[in-house]
């Protein structure tokens, strides 16, 4: 039997807003958590508070305090008693999100292990809660290192996955008595049914031609297959092992790095030029109106800044690699933006831990960030539709000698990925 209504939600909000108390949220969440706890005991013991009823099997018993840790800080809850048999509502106080246990944990590790005791303390405060045993951190840390683990695991059945996105960024880890810079590797993807999918994470000392191999080669263990473009800034070895690891893909160098890279070798007085200049080159409608104005930018660099022109010049292949493929697709897939704003939601939790005390820590946090990510996109609104993926996956067949893909399909022959690679 559900239980009366036991708060005027209308009331409730008009006497808090009226007052401005800069305690609204966390009062909210405390008198609609009691107020669900009441009508679940209410369950529990078959009537409603107060109600006599032949259905009833126990009845109330006070309550008792329970310290609630959530996301705008501590809250005092005070849960049902009963007379006979127990009430205590896991639905609610057994579970947090992936992140903010992993936050959490890491933050406590990193107290446990004696990591900058202090600043960790004040770490502890502004996320909000007041303290956390070491059977708790033990406890959570157990829980999320299986979650983590169990999806950067998982098969990747919902190949093939037309375009790839690679990326890597540095975090800080405590090894060997000392604080070290190592390289997070990251991975995502679009599956045959255009949702975006986060393939895999792995943390590494530095970025080699071997690391990322490695990495690679893990995720087609995995079932990684029909990758046609591969987006990614120049990491060091990437490239080479992109080619060991997923021959007859395309690689296409992310359009922002480069312009950061190519502005890095003009004064910065003809800065705002060149790069107005390049983006140009990105604005055209179809794979001729880009070439072109390709040539036409060059041109104009060379008379200037011929060390410029030159360095465009080399870069030009993996620029436009892009044009092979849907015109439709060409705003996703020419840059590492989207990876990017991941990066950016990865960096925004990292940065209040500062220094992991060990790789698990860092692969836990992470690890539960994107695996949070990955069930978002599972459900949101498909990134590509599946038809034009298909058109996608019939891309020009490298002639012998060139790279994987040109910049202009021309008029080659057109064939899948599975196909150039046989040929």
């Amino acid at each position: 039997m559900a239980a009366g209504p036991s708060i005027d939600v209308a009331g409730f909000l008009g006497k808090q807003l009226e007052s401005a108390s800069p305690d609204l949220l966390r009062e909210m969440v405390k008198t609609f958590a009691e107020a669900l706890m009441s009508a679940d005991a209410d369950q529990v013991c078959g009537a409603g508070y107060g109600q006599r009823s032949e259905e009833r099997m126990t009845s109330r018993n006070g309550y008792r305090d329970r310290p609630w840790d959530t996301r705008v800080g501590s809250v005092e809850l005070r849960v049902p008693k009963l007379r006979t048999g127990s009430y205590f509502p896991d639905w609610l106080l057994g579970r947090r999100t992936r992140a903010e246990q992993a936050l959490i944990s890491v933050v406590a590790t990193a107290y446990l292990l004696g990591v900058s005791t202090r600043r960790v303390e004040g770490l502890v405060a502004t996320l909000g809660i007041e303290k956390l045993s070491r059977s708790q951190v033990s406890a959570m840390a157990t829980h999320l290192d299986a979650e983590v683990a169990a999806f950067r695991s998982r098969p990747l059945s919902d190949g093939p996955y037309t375009y790839l996105w690679i990326d890597a960024l540095a975090v800080k880890v405590r090894e060997d008595g000392r604080t070290q810079n190592v390289a997070v590797m990251l991975a995502a993807a679009v599956n045959a049914d255009g949702q975006r999918e986060i393939l895999g994470v792995d943390v590494d000392t530095a970025e080699t031609g071997a690391g990322w191999l490695a990495f690679l080669r893990s995720l087609t263990a995995r079932g990684l297959s029909g990758v046609a473009l591969a987006i990614s800034d120049a990491h060091g070895g990437l490239r080479g092992a992109l080619a060991a690891a997923l021959p007859g893909a395309a690689w296409q160098r992310c359009r922002t790095h480069f312009a950061a890279n190519l502005l890095g070798k003009v004064p910065r007085s003809a800065q705002p030029v060149v790069a107005g200049l390049l983006r140009s080159v990105f604005d055209q409608p179809d794979p001729e109106q880009v070439d072109a104005q390709f040539a036409r930018v060059e041109a104009q660099l060379r008379d200037r800044f011929p060390t410029v022109a030159d360095y465009l010049a080399d870069a030009r292949e993996d620029l436009l690699a892009f044009t092979g493929f849907p015109v439709e697709h060409w705003t996703k897939i020419r840059s590492n933006n989207p990876q990017e704003r991941l990066n950016k939601e990865i960096r925004r939790r990292t940065d209040v831990v500062g220094i992991f005390p060990d790789r698990t820590s860092a692969i836990r946090l992470i690890g539960a960030v994107l695996a949070e990510q990955h069930d978002e996109w599972s459900v949101a609104r498909r990134y590509l539709s599946a038809e034009s993926l298909a058109k996608a996956r019939q891309r020009p067949v490298p002639s012998a000698g060139q790279p994987a893909l040109t910049g202009t399909p021309g008029s080659r022959a057109m064939a899948t990925p599975e196909a150039a690679h046989a040929a």
